[in-house]
C-alpha cells in the first residue's frame, strides 16, 4: 500500500494507472474519502464490497467529471435533474436518475433501472476522471461505521487491502444530499450538505414542477 499526497507530481497519473490496472484506490472527494474503482472491472468492484462489508444489494454510486459525462450513460434527464445539476454541480448533490428509452446504456449497467450520479467539486478527482471516465466511489469505511477524516486513518482501517491512498488532507465534509429525480415532484432521499429547503425551493421555481 502506498500513500501519496494529491499535490505530489505524478499523483494523478498514479491514480489513473492504478484504476486502469484494476486496483481499488482511496481518493479524496469534496465530501469524504472514497473507495474507487472503474465500473468495468468486476474484481475491483467485488473488492470494494468485501472491504466495506457492504451488502451486494446496494449498488455503488457513480462519479463523473461533468454533466455530459454522467448523462452519456443513457440516463433520462428530467427538468428537475437539469435545474439541480446546473445549480449544484460540481458539488455535494447526488441525483438518482432513471434510464432513457431513447438512449443506450453501457453493458455494465444492464439490469439496472436507476443510477445515483454526482459531479464532485474536487479538482484532483475531476482531473483523474477526465482520463478514466466515470468511476464508482463509495465512502472509505466499513459499512455503517464513521468515515475516517485523514489518509492515515483510512490506512489504519483498510490497511494493505488497498493498493493506493491519495492524501487530500483532513476532510470533514458532510455527505452529499441525495435527490431522486425519477419522481414528480422529486424526492429527497437523504439530506446532507445541501438543505432540503434549498432543494425544494429550486425545484418549485424550476421547470420540473408539474
Amino acid at each position: 500500500m502506498a500513500v501519496v499526497h494529491q499535490s505530489k507530481s505524478g499523483a494523478v497519473d498514479a491514480t489513473i494507472d492504478a484504476l486502469r490496472r484494476g486496483a481499488t484506490v482511496v481518493v479524496p472527494t469534496d465530501t469524504v474519502y472514497g473507495l474507487a474503482a472503474l465500473p468495468t472491472n468486476d474484481a475491483a468492484i467485488a473488492a470494494i464490497y468485501e472491504l466495506k462489508g457492504r451488502p451486494d444489494t446496494m449498488p455503488l454510486p457513480v462519479l463523473g467529471a461533468s454533466f455530459e459525462q454522467v448523462t452519456a450513460l443513457g440516463l433520462e434527464v428530467t427538468d428537475d435533474a437539469t435545474a439541480l445539476a446546473e445549480r449544484w454541480w460540481p458539488g455535494p448533490l447526488t441525483l438518482v436518475c432513471g434510464f432513457s428509452p431513447l438512449a443506450e446504456a453501457p453493458k455494465w449497467l444492464e439490469g439496472r433501472d436507476e443510477l445515483a450520479v454526482r459531479v464532485p467539486d474536487h479538482p484532483f478527482l475531476l482531473q483523474v476522471m477526465r482520463h478514466t471516465g466515470v468511476i464508482l466511489v463509495t465512502s472509505a469505511n466499513p459499512h455503517g461505521s464513521p468515515t475516517p477524516t485523514t489518509a492515515d486513518e483510512v490506512a489504519k482501517v483498510l490497511g494493505a487491502r488497498v493498493e493506493l491512498i491519495i492524501d487530500g488532507g483532513e476532510l470533514h465534509g458532510e455527505p452529499s444530499t441525495l435527490v431522486n429525480v425519477r419522481h414528480t415532484p422529486s424526492i429527497i432521499e437523504r439530506e446532507g450538505a445541501i438543505g432540503a429547503e434549498a432543494i425544494n425551493d429550486l425545484v418549485a421555481k424550476g421547470g420540473g414542477a408539474p
